[in-house]
């Protein structure tokens, strides 16, 4: 059997008096890539914050590489090789590119530096020409690329990206998508969500459609676009 590197289950989470996540069940392998999709508002960016301690859940149970994670601090579940690259980016504006990349540095939880500044620099070379640059000085798809980068640094087990291509010109988010495969084949597991379900399910292994708060479907690419209806009703597509 594959070795579980995230799992929720009966996950419920809410924000206030709403509830967001109805008993959810999750599981990403390690080496996995899975893809997280929905019409806003289902619950995708709260159940991955809810596997990343960004969300307390009220009831379930969540584990990273085994260990009860439900309640653990958030740097606690990052030291343990989980990446995330949330909707917003996240660079520190008033920092340069050079320092947003270096204060990520660190071998993996093995060791592992496969993942360095070289050939982060490489793997983005728009980035390496703006190393100079403030954070805030970068356009939209160079933070995209900045964020993948930093989070990369850390030679990740896990990493998750929220919104990977949202709101891009199509010639830069085909450089992500392209990026997010070398990653992916790289053997780090991966969780994807974003809008463009077909680039998505071109790079998953497995995919998870989310309806107000639980899973309305599981499965293959292929299984999914052998349902059209399915698209149609839960994707809009």
């Amino acid at each position: 059997m594959p070795e579980i590197a995230l799992q929720a289950r009966g996950l419920h989470s809410y924000y206030g008096s709403s509830h967001i996540l109805h008993g959810i069940d999750f599981t990403l392998n390690r080496g996995e890539a899975v893809g997280l999709m929905g019409r806003n508002g289902m619950g995708k960016s709260t159940l991955l914050k809810s596997l990343i301690g960004l969300v307390s859940p009220r009831e379930g149970a969540v584990e990273v590489f085994g260990r009860p994670a439900r309640g653990m601090r958030i740097h606690d579940i990052a030291r343990m090789g989980v990446a995330y690259v949330p909707e917003g980016r996240g660079i520190f504006g008033n920092l340069s590119v050079r320092e947003n990349l270096l204060l990520a540095a660190r071998p993996g939880v093995d060791g592992r530096r496969e993942w360095h500044y070289d050939r982060v620099l490489q793997t983005f070379p728009r980035v390496g020409e703006r190393l100079a640059h403030g954070g805030q000085q970068l356009s939209g798809g160079e933070q995209q690329m900045l964020t993948i980068g930093r989070a990369l640094m850390t030679n990740p087990q896990v990493l998750i990206l929220d919104e990977a291509t949202e709101g891009l010109a199509p010639l830069i988010a085909r450089e992500i998508w392209h990026t997010i495969r070398v990653i992916r084949e790289s053997g780090i597991a991966t969780i994807l969500v974003d809008k463009n379900w077909k680039a998505v399910t071109d790079l998953t292994d497995r995919n998870v459609i989310l309806v107000k708060g639980r899973v309305a479907f599981e499965g293959t690419g292929e299984a999914l676009r052998a349902q059209p209806e399915l698209l149609a009703e839960y994707l809009g597509v």
